[in-house]
């Protein structure tokens, strides 16, 4: 089959509470290559942006099996796919799912569908479990993180480290806990979702930032935008950021990605506690769910990795300029429920689009000042 330059596969669409990357990276995608074709890729029939209308929708949309079902499982469900959908392109968008995108890389290249993806070896080093000792490698500042398989082991690490403490899992989730009574609690809870091992963390409080960015794949950035946390959800999502300009921030980041030689878009957040430098509490292997706001100011990140992709030059990015900023808000998508059966029962939807209404023209002239009381 031949490569279909104009249609590229996207995960991660929900953009409800806990709001996943992939609705953005499509906002951004459309914002640069305004005829290109965009399949979703989703898990949950109720994924809020297959229902929505705006620039963030798919033209079509497909529900995969789980991370959790394994490559095998992904791999046919694509290949059922493929068979209704000339993919060119995949932009996976969620941490759960990249390892089972890199161990069928071959067969995406057989397929000839382009997908840029971490090389194994960085996609470890960054792992929560590596990632301190990463860290402590390459002098970059991070807090005292231990790893532990029994629960046992989690009790020994908290007092290791000293309350309080967060207990994270080992792709999502994330507790902050008081006091030992308080462990069991919040590790069975990740456990029962995620497994063995869990991440215990020295907790730093002061200001959060974050990094989106694309690596080169040669210890290079291609590009980049840095922010700093204005409001935060529960669950720790920036819901509101503003551009900052910061050298021992970039510095940081280039020595990251120089170091992991990091093939493909990351984020990299850091927290700047009293008295010490920035401490990188995390990095994740895709872009953030924030990542349509730069676009929407000159650095359009997704675009230029789909340029890479696609093997063309790539546009020059602006500077994201200080003191920009962005707040997210949510509204309610309005639909019918026969589009959702249609999603539940047969697990594809491709949507019509939707004819603009037309003004008269006479709507669209201003009145005289004496006409308008």
């Amino acid at each position: 089959m031949t490569k279909d330059l104009r249609t590229v596969a996207v995960t991660g669409m929900h953009r409800g509470e806990n709001p996943q990357p992939g609705a953005a990276v499509v906002a951004s995608l459309r914002r640069r290559f305004q005829a290109l074709r965009i399949i979703g890729l989703s898990y949950d029939p109720l994924e809020s942006s297959l229902y929505g209308r705006g620039e963030d929708h798919p033209d079509a949309a497909y529900l995969i099996p789980f991370p959790g079902a394994g490559v095998v499982a992904l791999q046919e469900r694509l290949g059922e796919i493929r068979a209704k959908e000339n993919i060119g392109y995949v932009i996976p968008c969620l941490d759960s799912e990249i390892e089972n995108f890199t161990r069928i890389s071959a067969q995406l290249r057989k397929w000839n569908i382009g997908c840029i993806l971490p090389s194994r070896r960085s996609f470890e080093a960054r792992h929560k479990s590596h990632l301190y000792e990463f860290c402590r490698h390459n002098d970059v500042p991070t807090p005292l993180t231990l790893t532990a398989a029994d629960p046992v082991a989690v009790e020994r690490c908290a007092a290791r480290i000293g309350y309080p403490v967060f207990v994270k899992g080992r792709l999502y989730h994330a507790h902050l806990v008081h006091s030992r009574e308080g462990l069991a609690p919040a590790y069975e809870e990740i456990v029962k979702a995620w497994g063995w091992p869990v991440i215990v963390q020295e907790t730093l409080s002061g200001e959060e930032y974050d990094i989106a960015g694309v690596g080169d794949g040669k210890g290079r950035i291609a590009g980049s935008c840095s922010i700093r946390k204005l409001l935060r959800t529960a669950n720790g999502k920036g819901f509101a950021g503003i551009v900052v300009r910061d050298a021992a921030l970039d510095e940081l980041c280039e020595r990251i990605i120089r170091a992991l030689k990091w093939n493909g878009p990351f984020e990299l957040e850091f927290i700047k506690a009293q008295g010490r430098p920035h401490s990188l509490m995390e990095m994740n292997p895709r872009f953030p769910a924030w990542i349509d706001f730069p676009s929407q100011i000159g650095c359009n990140l997704p675009g230029q990795l789909f340029e890479r992709l696609a093997r063309r030059e790539a546009a020059p990015l602006r500077e994201c300029e200080a003191g920009q900023m962005f707040v997210r808000h949510s509204m309610d998508l309005a639909g019918d429920f026969a589009d959702f059966a249609e999603m539940a029962s047969t697990g594809e939807r491709v949507f019509k689009p939707v004819p603009q209404p037309q003004r008269r023209s006479s709507e669209l002239r201003l009145l005289p000042a004496s006409h308008q009381q």
